[in-house]
């Protein structure tokens, strides 16, 4: 396998909740890394180190619950320069997330789901998932995306269709962008450690 992290549609069998709406965003990216599952998995868990290999989540913190768990929450401070999508009216500079763990299995994943303003879960999955190989491990990097969330909803509510399926289009070409770049960061913290 190549050591370059590769984006890609993400082709698993959709989940349940997937048959009745196709996905607004669903991409993967991979990468091996030379390191043990378990070495990885205790990495890419720690939310508040995202600032290490997040092209906009520059860290956070934990604000309820055993950090790292289902059902803890966290805070993220991000930031979005002026030229990531420039014409659509994305937040821009530092800004804020809340996001609630749903799944946590040491060694292989580890699933975020972004928390509306109301503290109630989207339908917008962040994930890694890890699998042992020949010489460490092979992470994988998705993101899912239902239903529009609420801050998808407000950046094209102003929007015509045509408008808004430039938005998602371009808005697809960037995260595919980022997900490599993530994976080619957090290769690099794991590997100097390992």
């Amino acid at each position: 396998m190549a050591n370059a992290p590769v984006a890609t549609g993400d082709t698993r069998t959709p989940e349940a909740g997937d048959r009745e709406q196709p996905a607004l965003f669903r991409l993967a990216a991979r990468t091996h890394i030379a390191a043990t599952p378990t070495e990885v998995y205790a990495v890419v868990s720690d939310l508040a180190r995202s600032g290490e290999w997040s092209p906009e989540c520059v860290g956070g913190t934990w604000i309820s619950g055993e950090p790292g768990t289902v059902g803890a929450v966290f805070r993220g401070e991000n930031l979005r320069a002026a030229d990531v999508v420039a014409w659509a009216p994305v937040v821009r500079g530092t800004w804020f997330t809340e996001s609630e763990v749903v799944a946590a299995e040491p060694g292989r994943s580890f699933r975020w789901s972004m928390r509306d303003t109301a503290g109630v879960r989207q339908d917008s999955v962040w994930s890694y998932e890890i699998e042992p190989a020949p010489g460490g491990s092979v992470l994988t990097h998705r993101f899912r995306m239902g239903r529009a969330t609420e801050g998808i909803r407000g950046i094209t509510a102003a929007l015509d269709d045509a408008g808004k399926r430039r938005f998602l289009a371009d808005w697809n070409a960037k995260v595919a962008a980022d997900l490599p770049v993530t994976l080619e960061r957090i290769k690099r913290v794991v590997e100097k450690k390992a």
